[in-house]
């Protein structure tokens, strides 16, 4: 018994000295959060601005100060916004203390429409001022994005064992048929659009001919596009461009990157520390101060001006109605954002950013109306980001305007329903069997575990016709466009920003900075401010949110990648429950 107190007491001391320790360390993440939120950033003279891009780029950075930090072993995905990188850049070309930007790069994680207007931002941001850019390959190599970026420098320097990734685009699909089919899986598909791609990995066991030839349409473009950008700034000719990504410069290192013309020099990583000090006029071997795009874009601007006059900047991006994990667009809170905005008489017009491919047709619809009512009463210009196709585009479509970079992906005017079938994963696999108890004849409408009968399919088939014709219509009437034209370009077909300039799917080409002048062009408004909407959360409150679950699901979706959507879609079908009175399926525009 004295043994049994003994361990008793141990434990009970344990707990108690764990509880005072987790104490402790709550208190110092909480100093740490309250530290952050009050320091000011300072700027040194001579500083040189910074923009290393392996972060993953969005379009605004979240208010999350725990990002670097690991939770429980578990490495975040660490961002950077791009209006980040935008009030940077702006900012340094008149700012004494900024002599120059340093692009320290490898790899850019952004998409090609991110990289583009990121570009544009450097180009102008020469345009302003005298101040040089320099860029660094000091990693292993420069990827294609990496360089068309880099191509806009003064200085393209890299480390003699870097190598530039020069060889073209191409893209490979990974198709699930064959598996389902092992595991008795069978995905029954209803769709309208012969180039309605997404399907395509859960019915095909390669790509149909229609996807092929959209990929290589918009595929070519967007190379096309990068080339002319190349050539135009290292004069060199597209041909001898595509002769040396036929030859591949991927293990090219150093001086044979030199010699091909795509960079300039080869350099250790002290000669270019000096290469710095020249910019920054720092004599000796004193260290260059740099400051990041995050940290610099919290600097007060001192000479922004206070308007009454507002121009909103809402924000929406991911897939629309529907999280795997990451950012969605839920339709109703943007939905209420955007009325909010349209009732407010100090917002003198709208800008939306849409960065999405997709989602269901209810959330669609439902952003949809609010952006007509919004456009008949304000100003409302939409800017595209790297992807607005499907239900990004069919929410977009009733805009004054509607902008995007030249490498944009949209289109994609189609729409799909999915059933799947478990019944001989359940029944020849597992022995699993159901029975169903019904009190009229259609009642088990579209369950999961048999085939759909033939009047289900035409039913659903009928569904799909009807949003189709809606989605088109709505296109029709805010492109002022005949439906015979949307259709042509339609069927589910997938368009380049470029592409879709020259079929009226959009109106011009420019990023996030243009369609804001536009909006205040279209609207006569002179003296304006931005509001970016909606507001971020208090720190404190994205502290809290911190739960296993959502730690969880952090790791899954690092772990899977672009996958994680499918394990949450089975996820999703496999929760649904046995009664019929909701029919357990989504239509997609995606």
């Amino acid at each position: 018994m004295k043994e049994f107190f003994k361990y008793v007491l141990a434990t009970i001391v344990g707990i108690i000295a764990v509880s005072i320790i987790g104490m402790i360390l709550f208190g110092m993440v909480i100093g740490a959060l309250i530290a952050s939120t009050e320091k000011q950033v300072t700027v040194e003279n001579n500083s040189m601005l910074i923009l290393e891009l392996d972060r993953q780029i969005v379009d605004r950075a979240p208010n999350d100060p725990f990002e670097d930090l690991d939770i429980l072993g578990f490495n975040q995905v660490k961002t950077l916004g791009l209006d980040d990188i935008f009030t940077s850049l702006e900012n340094a070309a008149t700012d004494d203390r900024i002599k120059g930007v340093y692009l320290k790069l490898s790899m850019v994680n952004g998409g090609m429409a991110t990289v583009e207007e990121i570009r544009n931002a450097l180009i102008d941001f020469k345009s302003k001022c005298n101040k040089p850019i320099y860029a660094h390959g000091e990693q292993y190599m420069l990827d294609q994005k990496a360089y068309y970026l880099a191509t806009v420098a003064d200085k393209i320097v890299i480390h003699p064992e870097v190598s530039v990734d020069f060889r073209g685009l191409g893209g490979e699909m990974m198709f699930y048929k064959n598996a389902l089919d092992k595991v008795g899986v069978e995905m029954q598909i209803v769709r309208h659009g012969k180039f309605k791609a997404a399907v395509e990995p859960f019915i095909l066991d390669k790509m149909s001919e229609e996807n092929r030839e959209q990929q290589l349409t918009y595929m070519g473009s967007l190379w096309n596009h990068m080339l002319k950008g190349i050539s135009e700034k290292r004069n060199i000719s597209v041909e001898k461009l595509n002769l040396l990504a036929d030859q591949v410069q991927t293990f090219n290192k150093g001086k044979k990157a030199v010699e091909s013309g795509l960079v300039d020099e080869v350099k250790y990583k002290d000669e270019v520390l000096d290469d710095l000090r020249k910019i920054t006029g720092i004599i000796g071997t004193k260290g260059v101060p740099v400051i990041s795009a995050s940290k610099y874009a919290d600097v007060p601007d001192k000479g922004k001006k206070f308007s009454r006059n507002k121009i909103a900047v809402i924000y929406a991006s991911g897939d629309i109605g529907m999280s795997f994990g990451g950012e969605f667009i839920d339709g109703d809170k943007l939905s209420k954002e955007i009325r909010k905005v349209r009732q407010d008489s100090s917002y003198k017009a709208i800008v939306l950013r849409i960065n999405s491919p997709g989602g269901t047709i209810f959330d669609s619809e439902t952003i949809w109306r609010e952006v007509k009512l919004a456009a008949d009463e304000k100003t409302l210009v939409v800017s595209f980001g790297d992807v607005a196709a499907s239900g990004g585009y069919y929410v977009s479509c009733p805009a004054d305007k509607i902008l995007a970079s030249p490498n944009t992906i949209t289109g994609s005017i189609g729409i799909f329903g999915t059933i799947p079938n478990f019944g001989e994963l359940l029944n020849d696999k597992l022995g699993i069997t159901t029975d169903v108890v019904k009190t009229n004849k259609n009642s088990d409408l579209l369950t999961l575990t048999r085939p759909m009968t033939d009047y289900e399919r035409q039913m659903m088939q009928a569904n799909i016709e009807d949003g189709y014709n809606n989605f088109v219509s709505h296109v029709a009437e805010g492109r002022r466009m005949s439906t015979a034209q949307v259709d042509s370009v339609g069927q589910g077909r997938v368009w380049s920003g470029e592409n879709a300039k020259e079929i009226g799917l959009i109106d011009d080409f420019g990023g996030l900075k243009e369609a804001i002048v536009l909006a205040a062009e279209i609207g006569g408004i002179e003296d304006y401010r931005t509001v970016d909407l909606p507001a971020l959360s208090d720190p404190f409150e994205e502290f809290f949110k911190i739960s296993t679950d959502n730690i969880r699901t952090k790791f899954l979706k690092n772990e899977l990648g672009e996958k994680y959507r499918y394990y949450e879609y089975f996820k999703k079908m496999s929760g649904m429950n046995g009664i019929y009175a909701r029919m357990p399926y989504d239509i997609f525009v995606n």
